[in-house]
């Protein structure tokens, strides 16, 4: 078990120093070198949509986008009194038309 946390460790630790070795502030400003940010955003975005994609079928497998019809149905404007608007705000005209609980 020490073994594994001690690979664990130093596996962590080169992971974090490796970057700092590719010191590129240095790098040379060509037309290529450009494209590196464009590249690795590009890179981060298909890897995010893939992974939301992967949870999107899992979720529409998992049924959670099925019988849509019967729960849009749920009244959701439920009228309740308004415990966070001051009074003094009400006599502003915006809320002419709000319902008052």
């Amino acid at each position: 078990m020490r073994r594994l946390l001690r690979v664990v460790a130093v596996a962590g630790l080169v992971a974090l120093a490796a970057p700092a070795a590719a010191f590129a502030h240095d790098a040379p400003e060509t037309n290529q070198s450009r494209w590196v940010m464009v590249d690795w955003m590009l890179e981060a975005f298909f890897v995010f949509a893939g992974f939301a994609l992967v949870a999107f079928i899992w979720a529409w497998k998992a049924g959670h986008f099925h019988d849509l019809e019967r729960q849009a149905r749920i009244p959701l404007g439920i009228v309740e009194e308004d415990y966070y608007t001051p009074e003094w705000a009400y006599d502003e005209e915006e809320w002419d038309d709000v319902p008052q609980g």
